[in-house]
């Protein structure tokens, strides 16, 4: 008699970087529709302040910028609030979905606000050698596939001087902590819809294809970072004074498990009161984070780390280059 022979269960290969493109864009497509709304995007004064103190905290400080580019520009959240504090005077927005950029460019447009829009991959960005004195993002480093490269695109489009700084991106080790209110809300949602008195949430979707489309929210996240990873990728595409510190930590945990309890419901149910507490609860747990537990804890223990760097003011100008074509996506 021969002995059992064990096989395990084949590992499926990690996707591709064209898969995860192709994700991230398919995504985002269709999540643009309602994604200002399910993340609480606004563009008037809080959402200006929110922003400008998120830029402020990656830099080390305030500063304004002449032109800037965002990768990762989604709806705008970063871009139209920043042109609108005075932050930044002149603002080229990319992104790799068309439906995000055209829900940008109709609030720009009912704004009065003047962008240029550009459907590209971050890591082969259509832009001439040092040109841009700021490129930044918020919460789009976790959805490149290659990272070294699209570093190695951020430093080219930067004069000498010039500065990156990217908000928002989940720690490793602070995304692992963040797990345990999500599946604490989890388990209270039944209990939580009875309390508020809301039903179930029921999505409706237009066509099959639109519900599969938004099945990919949890494909789309492809990583987790720890504040020396960071510190790596920028320190390897050459940039110097780099940066990282983390945001959110009791307000994170917080919010995170309201969103949970939240996303369990019918949206249009939820009692506005419902929607002040979990506001206000957030913004009193940010204080503490922002004023005690941001500069007593290490970064890597919140659940979004913030970086900066710049690119040497002795560095040689790459000298004029002819922009290449955008990307075909």
């Amino acid at each position: 008699m021969y002995p059992a022979v064990y096989i395990s269960p084949a590992v499926p290969p990690p996707p591709s970087a064209e898969e995860i493109r192709d994700v991230n864009s398919r995504y985002h497509d269709v999540a643009a529709r309602d994604y200002d709304s399910k993340w609480g995007i606004t563009f008037g004064t809080a959402g200006q302040e929110v922003v400008t103190t998120k830029l402020g905290k990656a830099l080390g400080g305030t500063d304004s910028f002449g032109r800037a580019l965002e990768i990762g520009a989604g709806t705008g959240y970063f871009s139209l609030n920043l042109l609108q504090a005075g932050v930044v005077r002149e603002a080229v927005c990319t992104d790799i979905s068309r439906g995000m950029l055209d829900e940008l460019e109709r609030s720009a447009a009912r704004l009065g606000l003047e962008v240029t829009t550009v459907r590209c991959d971050a890591q082969e960005l259509p832009f001439p050698d040092d040109s841009f004195d700021l490129v930044f993002g918020h919460a789009v480093l976790h959805h490149l596939p290659d990272l070294d490269a699209a570093f190695r695109e951020f430093r080219r489009v930067l004069r000498p001087g010039g500065r990156i700084a990217f908000c928002g991106e989940p720690s490793e080790y602070g995304d692992r902590l963040a797990g345990v209110p999500k599946r604490a809300a989890l388990r209270m949602a039944p209990a939580w819809r009875r309390l508020v008195g809301v039903g179930r949430r029921v999505d409706q979707f237009s066509s099959e294809d639109e519900a599969v489309q938004h099945g990919l929210e949890h494909v789309v996240d492809v990583h987790a970072f720890t504040p020396g990873q960071l510190q790596g990728f920028a320190a390897r595409a050459g940039f110097d004074h780099v940066r990282v510190t983390g945001e959110e930590l009791v307000a994170g945990w917080f919010g995170w498990a309201n969103r949970t309890l939240e996303s369990t419901a019918e949206p249009r149910q939820i009692p506005r009161a419902w929607h002040l507490y979990a506001y206000r609860g957030y913004m009193l747990l940010k204080a503490l984070d922002d004023r005690v537990l941001e500069r007593a804890l290490p970064p890597a223990i919140f659940y979004n780390l913030l970086m900066s760097a710049r690119v040497p003011l002795d560095a040689p100008a790459a000298g004029p280059r002819a922009a290449l074509p955008a990307v075909a996506l």
